[in-house]
């Protein structure tokens, strides 16, 4: 699975933003952490599928209720970067920081395309590999109310994405269903890429999808 994900991610041409953003934009990362097994996604109403030997899952979070901006809401670990930082840098650390997992540079297979989203932040999405490490997560309370292990063959579902038309915008907003509910983007925006382009290997855009109204502020 690692070498496959590794393969179709160095093949896949991003769209980044890098030093060629406005300046009122500013810069973030995201971690899409891969990890061996899909043990508590129960949690969030997820029965696990018994046709992976060893199923891979994705690393999302759900942000604590106490925060600022995006309380309650789905999460992929990730942060602004800092000065002087890179995004795999930021990434790395903002998964330290708030689910205590430590990964190095070498666990980093890939990038998926940057996202500039309606609160003003161009996101750089990281692919890590996790492996079997994510077993003893210590989710930082300030941040994370809780930290789900999202079975990849989850994303595959025939009712994904989702899509809606909002009267405010020409562009579709998208959605990634999770269990009996749904995921907003930017985060759907990543998990959906991720799915194109190294499940089903199709070099998938995703800069044109919307965000839902109440993730414009």
């Amino acid at each position: 699975m690692r070498d496959l994900l590794q393969r179709r991610l160095g093949a896949f041409d991003v769209l980044a933003h890098d030093d060629a953003c406005p300046a009122h934009v500013r810069r973030a990362a995201v971690a899409l952490v891969v990890v061996e097994e899909g043990h508590g996604a129960e949690a969030c109403g997820i029965a696990r599928l018994p046709r992976w030997s060893t199923e891979p899952a994705l690393l999302l979070t759900l942000r604590a209720s106490g925060m600022r901006q995006h309380a309650g809401q789905w999460a992929l670990p990730g942060g602004r970067i800092d000065r002087d930082e890179t995004p795999e840098q930021t990434a790395l650390r903002e998964l330290r920081e708030e689910v205590g997992l430590e990964l190095g540079s070498d666990a980093l297979l890939g990038r998926l395309d940057d996202y500039v989203t309606r609160s003003g932040y161009a996101i750089t999405p990281l692919v890590f590999w996790g492996g079997d490490t994510a077993r003893a997560l210590q989710p930082n309370p300030q941040e994370v109310a809780s930290v789900h292990r999202v079975p990849v063959a989850e994303l595959m579902r025939e009712d994904a994405p989702i899509l809606e038309h909002i009267p405010q915008s020409p562009r579709p907003v998208l959605g990634m269903p999770l269990g009996s509910g749904w995921i907003a983007a930017p985060t759907a925006v990543f998990l959906y890429q991720f799915r194109e382009v190294c499940i089903a290997d199709r070099a998938t855009r995703v800069a044109h999808f919307e965000q839902p109204l109440f993730a414009w502020k």
